[in-house]
């Protein structure tokens, strides 16, 4: 991933591990909810960064799930922790507006704020 090629797009970054429980409990709502419904959205980007897991697992984890929106590698966690203190429980989703600007986040998964973070994304893509 390049920042070059996210400038001027709606970006959602998923922060995931294959150990960790509420990510697998929401990786489908978001592999249902927002990239199946964007993916064709040239105006769009969605990654999931897999926190310090080598290639082999992060492949697993994406057929056991299953999604297809692309799972990149932060093997030290050094995009993570741009976003969260040392320490800091890894499931978060951020979305950053065309200028690269937070918009908004969420911090495991609950109904309501998924549910926001889409009202988000549908705004911020109209």
């Amino acid at each position: 991933i390049h920042i070059a090629d996210l400038k001027g797009k709606i970006v959602m970054l998923q922060f995931t591990a294959s150990w960790c429980s509420v990510c697998r409990k929401e990786m489908p709502h978001i592999e249902a909810d927002i990239w199946n419904k964007y993916k064709s959205n040239p105006n769009f980007a969605l990654y999931g960064i897999d926190l310090d897991e080598p290639k082999d697992i992060v492949e697993k984890f994406a057929k056991q799930i299953p999604v297809s929106y692309p799972l990149a590698l932060d093997p030290k966690g050094d995009v993570f922790y741009q976003f969260a203190e040392k320490g800091a429980g890894v499931t978060r989703n951020v979305i950053l507006d065309k200028t690269g600007k937070i918009v908004y986040m969420t911090r495991l998964y609950k109904e309501e704020e998924f549910a926001e973070m889409k009202k988000v994304l549908a705004d911020l893509l109209k």
